[in-house]
């Protein structure tokens, strides 16, 4: 690790130690590093704080949303404090890395495609429950899950989540997200609610098909004008996929949000029971923690 990002070594009490870094956001980046009260591998993302107030906010809007959930589909948050100039930020570690890591590669078949959907369509469900709209769905920001109990999916990545019992000008209004994955109703500043996580599980279920979602060729503007115009995108090869997955994404890429279902009806469609069994992704896990090693040791 370089100087320019080696964080501070240890938190004041020296719980957490940083180990090497997994990767940089818009916020900061994440380290892989451990609790020496526990010896557990843990995620460390660390924020620094010479940042915008409006950064600032949606980091702590993200730690805010995360302390209140409990759901097992959804990264855990265990601790966050201040050390020096930055924020840590302790989160579980998901050893396989991202789906959109795998997505690139081909890795994943319909049945991968459909476990990993319904689980997050079951992340969706809970915050929906709860009055939240994640508002970025996509491969990045759902990630594999292993240890001693088991696989899981987990969806990450809160910066942009919103309460929808909000006013809606800070919510169903506010032009939020990624470009690719935004439903035609966000890009159009129209209202909108939870649908629109619906409508970013549909790209997600393109992206994990194709490598990358629609427009990802064009330039963000471009893009948001096609999502705007087109309705719902045209697949590269429709023929190779099965006619259930077809379905699947018609249902959730319908631009009327009014035919557009909630995420309680999409987790009862047929294409899911076509899900394999989660312990089948372990090999993607295995070989995407084999390569972070290979990376830190090099």
């Amino acid at each position: 690790m370089s100087a320019a990002t080696q964080p501070d070594t240890l938190t004041s009490d020296a719980r957490y130690v940083c180990l090497d870094l997994l990767g940089a956001g818009a916020y900061g980046r994440v380290y892989r590093g451990m609790d020496r009260s526990t010896g557990a591998a843990v995620a460390i993302k660390i924020v620094e704080l010479d940042m915008s107030t409006e950064e600032l906010n949606a980091v702590q809007k993200e730690i805010h949303i995360l302390s209140q959930v409990r759901c097992p589909f959804v990264t855990r948050m265990y601790d966050s404090f201040v050390v020096g100039m930055q924020l840590w930020i302790v989160m579980e570690l998901c050893v396989g890395g991202s789906c959109a890591d795998h997505a690139r590669q081909g890795r994943l078949h319909e049945a991968h495609i459909a476990v990993i959907l319904r689980d997050v369509l079951r992340a969706l469900v809970y915050l929906h429950a709860e009055d939240m709209v994640h508002r970025d769905i996509k491969a990045a920001n759902v990630l594999l899950y292993m240890d001693q109990h088991g696989t899981g999916i987990r969806v990450a990545d809160f910066g942009v989540a919103g309460r929808l019992q909000q006013a809606h000008a800070k919510c169903e209004r506010a032009f939020v997200g990624t470009p690719y994955w935004m439903a035609p109703e966000v890009v159009s500043r129209k209202e909108y609610g939870a649908r629109v996580d619906i409508w970013s599980l549909g790209i997600l279920c393109i992206e994990m098909i194709e490598g990358e979602p629609p427009y990802l060729n064009e330039n963000p503007l471009r893009a948001l004008y096609l999502i705007a115009t087109n309705g719902t995108p045209q697949l590269q090869h429709p023929e190779k996929l099965s006619p259930s997955i077809r379905d699947f994404l018609a249902t959730c890429l319908e631009v009327d949000v009014e035919k557009r279902p909630d995420a309680d009806t999409v987790l009862e469609h047929p294409f899911l029971e076509e899900a394999d069994d989660l312990r089948t992704l372990i090999p993607y896990i295995q070989a995407a923690h084999k390569l972070r090693q290979d990376k830190a040791s090099s």
